[in-house]
């Protein structure tokens, strides 16, 4: 089965990522571009994880996990490769409302991450739905290059139109012809 492509609004929830090895440092790579109410939980953690936490002041707990380290979260990642870790923490997400990506490990998911390309407003998000994370990534990697370099600053005029100019259908009309335009252009 495929999952739905959705944008979620990071904005006043917490997130914990339990583990602190490489993987954790790539989820929290990916995560401080939208938020930075993370916290790491993980008895050890890497170089790149510790200048991850130390360059965007977010909260750690050195310690093993345990029952109950999830209250208060509204997303927990489990970046360890440890199974039943990831099936207690799921198990224990279930009563609790609590969504859980456990890397590697679909069975024990309700969210995936996507491969994403991200250009100032711009969010391009790829996914095999797991079938090929190394195809999702060299398909970012080919769009990636394919971008017009000046897309932030058109999307930023764009942006302020929205605001300044009255809703309706000639608004909707002009920033259509607007972007269409701008594609029209690159050719």
């Amino acid at each position: 089965m495929s999952y739905f492509p959705m944008f979620f609004n990071l904005e006043d929830k917490k997130i914990l990522v339990v583990g602190g090895g490489n993987i954790a440092s790539e989820k929290i790579e990916k995560l401080i571009q939208f938020t930075k109410d993370i916290t790491i939980l993980a008895k050890e953690i890497n170089q790149e994880t510790y200048n991850l936490i130390k360059n965007h002041c977010l909260m750690f707990w050195q310690k093993a996990y345990i029952s109950g380290d999830i209250d208060g979260f509204d997303i927990v990642i489990v970046a360890t490769d440890d199974i039943s870790l990831q099936e207690k923490i799921f198990n224990e997400a279930r009563d609790k409302k609590i969504l859980v990506n456990s890397v590697d490990n679909t069975k024990f998911c309700d969210f995936i991450f996507p491969s994403f390309i991200k250009e100032g407003d711009l969010t391009i998000a790829i996914s095999t739905s797991g079938a090929s994370p190394a195809f999702a990534k060299h398909l970012k990697i080919y769009l990636k290059d394919k971008l017009p370099l000046n897309i932030d600053k058109f999307l930023q005029k764009l942006k302020s139109l929205r605001q300044t100019l009255p809703k309706g259908k000639e608004r909707m009309k002009y920033l259509d012809s607007l972007a269409k335009d701008f594609f029209k252009n690159l050719k």
